[in-house]
């Protein structure tokens, strides 16, 4: 049982590879827990009609899917090219002009769609293009222009990006477009939206005032991508609902070398501060056009896993990938392996910690309980979710079922590693009852059997969040 079930979630891009009701299907049957619609592609409509096509299915396998809604951000870039590009030379000198017409780029100077960037920046201010691809030096600024010299040359394209090395830049992570996409996301019935290129826990409040004035309970999930944003770290955590590790614009800005550290760190700090948490970007990157991962790709993975991040996310590979469904099932194969070495299954964390609230005591206490026990699984009966999100920050092999009446509960679950989402409605049971029909719906779908020990907590109130104050080791067969 503790090394079967799979606890790290897998988070999954839909584009043209995943369009279709039969490869929707395929990915949620190897095992997709959230799918990621990507709000830089694609029109709303799109966007609405994958969202249906994954409620629909879902209805009809009897399994939650959350959908994660990730806002394009402020993403700055270059113009167009005449010609589609122009190849550079190192040591050449290069102009991007904020006043300069966006579809009329020579090799000489091309236009950017960000008109505060001459503002931003200064002499010496390397900017990496092209996801680090080519690099310019500022030499100096004079009005809209920024008149740079080529360090490291290659052919430049049409709308590529441009960071500036350190991070700095003072672009709003949302602009108008994300506000619009916002309304969009949350009409969809998004369970996250994801706010990119987050400065600070001012962005993440900004994006919650919004999704509240549009009517919408979505969570959010805040992309570190920028250098800036690591200054302020705990802040941007404690603000949003989970994080992302966001590593293709934050590793262009901190360099790679520094990227293994951060991870390290913003996965820690997320799980120590009630957090959840998923690494993306090029996990599997090879698996665009290939049926089989790197051996690189797998220890990445691996990796992630054993950082202890929640989940892990496919971009490209589920998006417009060749081998989408392969590229989850290779996923999933390998976050089983990682899952076995015993690191990931052990936890001192808290152990030395006060805590505010009854139910987070509740569950520390459950998991602490269960980790010094051959106890078979975890069953929580919970309105908010709560209680589940602390027992998920403590590394175990035991799964941890989380029943809720509550469809956005059961969703939202779903980003939490080793956690189960399952319906149940306690409140049209007989207090007598409630706890023999809980432990009976693991029974019936083959998850425990008679004998085993499991632990259940609940509240004294049924139907009332945070009101989890009951932690009671049972047997099954012998429920009172």
């Amino acid at each position: 049982m503790k090394n079967t079930i799979r606890r790290t979630k897998i988070v999954a891009t839909l584009g043209p590879a995943t369009s279709s009701r039969e490869s929707l299907k395929k990915l949620i049957m190897e095992g997709v827990d959230i799918v990621r619609l990507n709000f830089s592609h694609g029109k709303a409509e799109d966007h609405i009609a994958r969202a249906n096509l994954i409620r629909d299915l879902t209805a009809e396998i009897g399994h939650e899917i959350a959908i994660l809604a990730d806002l394009q951000g402020p993403k700055i870039r270059i113009g167009r090219f005449v010609d589609g590009g122009v190849d550079l030379k190192n040591g050449q000198e290069f102009v991007l002009d904020a006043a300069y017409d966006i579809e009329n780029g020579n090799d000489k100077i091309v236009g950017i769609d960000y008109k505060e960037l001459p503002k931003d920046v200064a002499n010496d201010d390397i900017l990496l293009l092209d996801d680090g691809k080519i690099v310019f030096k500022v030499n100096f600024i004079d009005g809209d222009k920024i008149n740079c010299t080529v360090l490291e040359a290659g052919r430049l394209l049409n709308n590529k990006g441009v960071n500036r090395k350190g991070g700095g830049l003072s672009a709003p992570a949302l602009t108008d477009k994300d506000k619009t996409d916002l309304k969009t996301a949350v009409q969809l019935g998004a369970d996250f939206i994801a706010i990119s290129f987050v400065r600070g826990p001012e962005d993440v409040l900004e994006a919650r005032a919004l999704i509240e004035e549009a009517g919408g309970e979505s969570d959010i999930v805040s992309k570190i991508e920028r250098a800036d944003a690591l200054l302020v770290l705990d802040d941007i955590i404690k603000a949003s609902d989970a994080v992302m590790v966001a590593r293709g614009d934050l590793g262009v800005e901190i360099g790679d070398a520094e990227l293994i550290g951060v991870q390290k760190r913003i996965i820690g700090r997320a799980r120590a501060l009630d957090r959840a948490v998923i690494t993306a970007t090029q996990m599997m990157e090879s698996m665009i056009s290939n049926p089989v991962p790197t051996r690189a790709e797998v220890f990445d993975v691996a990796n992630a896993v054993l950082d202890g991040t929640d989940a892990v996310m496919l971009s490209a590979e589920s998006a417009t990938g060749q081998f989408p469904d392969m590229a989850v099932a290779a996923m999933a194969r390998v976050i089983l392996g990682a899952e076995k070495e015993r690191s990931t299954q052990v936890s001192g964390h808290r152990l030395e910690c006060e805590f505010a609230r009854v139910d987070e005591a509740i569950a520390m206490s459950t998991m602490y309980a269960a980790n010094h026990l051959d106890v078979k699984a975890i069953v929580a009966l919970t309105e908010s979710g709560a209680t589940t999100r602390w027992m998920s920050r403590i590394r175990s092999a035991i799964p941890i079922f989380a029943l809720s009446r509550h469809t956005g509960t059961l969703r939202k679950s779903s980003i939490y590693r080793g956690v189960y989402s399952m319906a149940f409605d306690s409140t049209i049971l007989k207090r007598s009852e409630v706890n023999i029909e809980a432990v009976q719906v693991l029974v019936d779908k083959g998850i425990l059997t008679e004998g085993d020990l499991v632990i259940l907590t609940k509240g004294d109130y049924m139907g009332l969040g945070g009101s989890s104050n009951t932690m009671k080791i049972v047997r099954v067969g012998a429920v009172v």
